[in-house]
């Protein structure tokens, strides 16, 4: 290893002995071991390509089809659903985004209006039956 000194003292100023701040600063950057060629530092850039995990709400979709379609909304969230995975297997992110927000949107007023029907199919006939007993 060619381990050469580097003088920080100009002809003009030879006369005078180091002071101490310097003679310090050159043996921290001994110490440091500062490779003492001074090339300009490289820098790697690592490009990651994450698949986006957005959600497109088709199980959802699927259940309030099956169990929660009241009037029919059940059907509409599922192709909405249908629709933002067609658009993100596309590659379209904008479009999927919009399709799978209407979808979630939908999903909870058809959940909501499912567990509303469904409480009042059981509360009605009881009412009914303790009336007329």
């Amino acid at each position: 290893m060619n381990h050469t000194v580097q003088t920080f003292f100009t002809p003009s100023n030879t006369d005078h002995p180091p002071s101490y701040e310097m003679l310090r600063e050159e043996h921290e950057v001994a110490a440091l071991g500062v490779p003492h060629n001074l090339a300009s530092p490289t820098s790697t850039v690592i490009h990651i390509l994450s698949e986006t995990s957005m959600l497109d709400h088709v199980v959802w979709s699927l259940f309030n089809t099956l169990f929660m379609n009241s009037c029919c909304l059940g059907f509409t969230v599922f192709a909405y659903s249908v629709k933002s995975r067609d658009r993100k297997i596309v590659g379209g992110l904008t479009g999927a985004q919009a399709y799978a927000s209407t979808a979630k949107y939908l999903n909870v007023w058809a959940l909501i209006l499912g567990i509303i029907m469904s409480l009042l199919l059981i509360i009605i006939p009881v009412l009914i039956l303790q009336v007329y007993q």
